[in-house]
């Protein structure tokens, strides 16, 4: 199944918020398992390519990884700006 532009959106602010975070994606994929979603740092690599979104549950999870709502992910792969995708919500050391 391709993902669509929806998708690629999400991609890209996870894979801007992370290093903006300071955190490695062995680092986020810990997080992850620890809400309950287990979680591979391979699953995080192939995530913010665009290659790998499983479910809506796994954005779930890496929003709340991050502090974050999930509703703070963009809807379109045309954010002006990937870095703030996530304005209100990614909070560093969460």
């Amino acid at each position: 199944m391709e993902i669509g532009t929806a998708g690629i959106g999400a991609a890209r602010s996870i894979g801007a918020a992370r290093p903006a975070c300071h955190l490695t994606q062995r680092q986020l994929a810990a997080r992850c398992t620890a809400l309950s979603r287990p979680v591979t740092d391979i699953v995080v690599s192939r995530t913010e390519r665009g290659r790998r979104l499983r479910d809506v549950d796994d954005l779930v999870a890496l929003a709340a990884a991050f502090g974050a709502s999930p509703l703070t992910l963009p809807l379109s792969s045309s954010e002006a700006d990937p870095a703030t995708a996530m304005p209100n919500g990614v909070r560093e050391g969460v």
